[in-house]
């Protein structure tokens, strides 16, 4: 036998039943699930980037099973279920695809509408602009900075602000004055730092960082997936130290800098 997704949205309400669910999923609430949402979405992520397909398999299903949770504490409210959550996301994508679905009906047989993928990035971004003004409750100025999450991992906000600036032009058109910007920042950190500021230097910081993100767009490079890349060689070669360093009977805290170094140097060589 093999469930369906109404099998697990039985599930979902069983767990959720006043009397006799499961105690802990009783206590939950829209904001309780949220970190769990984070750290599933993550662990997609993870696995994706081990190449683990048979992990990933179950960790798309944890995803999907937050959705589901969401579907029933929105039903529970009276605010939505699962299927106006499918019907919303069809509805979108459907329309977000004239190219695919040019009078708007899922159904229709393809068509012989051609557009190239910078023509469909272009029509993909006008129609949510559409949607976000269409969102407006009131006559306000809109801004392009409208509904970028804030729950959203920093190097990735910082990514998406800029790209919705870049829209209007405001933004570089050529990556040397992006790096030029980097090196100011970091001039900008060792004035702060001379003159023994804390909160300047943090500040600065966080200009660098932003401003690290902004090469990385104009590089054509997702920071936070090259942040994620950058934590996992350094945890190779940190493994590979501490490893090296056992065998030799000694650890990180006992060994000299140099040693140190020249080990990193090694795991570098060794490919890590």
């Amino acid at each position: 036998m093999t469930y369906q997704l109404d099998d697990l949205l039985y599930l979902m309400r069983r767990l959720r039943d006043p009397a006799h669910g499961c105690p802990w999923d009783l206590e939950q609430s829209f904001e309780t699930i949220v970190p769990h949402t984070l750290e599933e979405a993550y662990e997609v992520a993870d696995a994706i980037a081990q190449g683990d397909f048979e992990q990933l398999s179950g960790e798309l299903g944890d995803l999907l099973f937050q959705v589901v949770y969401y579907a029933q504490l929105g039903r529970e409210a009276g605010h939505f279920g699962w299927d106006a959550i499918v019907d919303g996301i069809t509805r979108k994508l459907v329309r977000r695809h004239p190219h695919v679905f040019p009078d708007g009906n899922l159904r229709t047989p393809p068509g012989t509408r051609s557009l190239n993928a910078e023509q469909i990035k272009h029509r993909w971004e006008e129609i949510k602009a559409e949607e976000r003004a269409a969102k407006a409750s009131a006559p306000q100025q809109l801004s392009l900075l409208d509904d970028v999450p804030h729950a959203l991992p920093a190097l990735s906000r910082a990514q998406k602000l800029q790209k919705r600036a870049s829209r209007a032009g405001f933004d570089w058109s050529e990556t040397a004055p992006v790096i030029d910007k980097v090196q100011e920042e970091l001039d900008e950190i060792r004035q702060a730092l001379a003159a023994r500021d804390q909160q300047a230097v943090a500040e600065e910081v966080g200009d660098l960082l932003f401003c690290v993100v902004n090469l990385a767009r104009h590089l054509q490079v997702d920071a936070e997936s090259a942040l994620r890349a950058g934590n996992a060689k350094f945890e190779r070669r940190f493994r590979y130290i501490e490893a090296q360093l056992a065998a030799a009977g000694t650890s990180v805290e006992q060994a000299a800098l140099e040693h140190l170094d020249a080990l990193w140097d090694a795991a570098k060589h060794h490919g890590l």
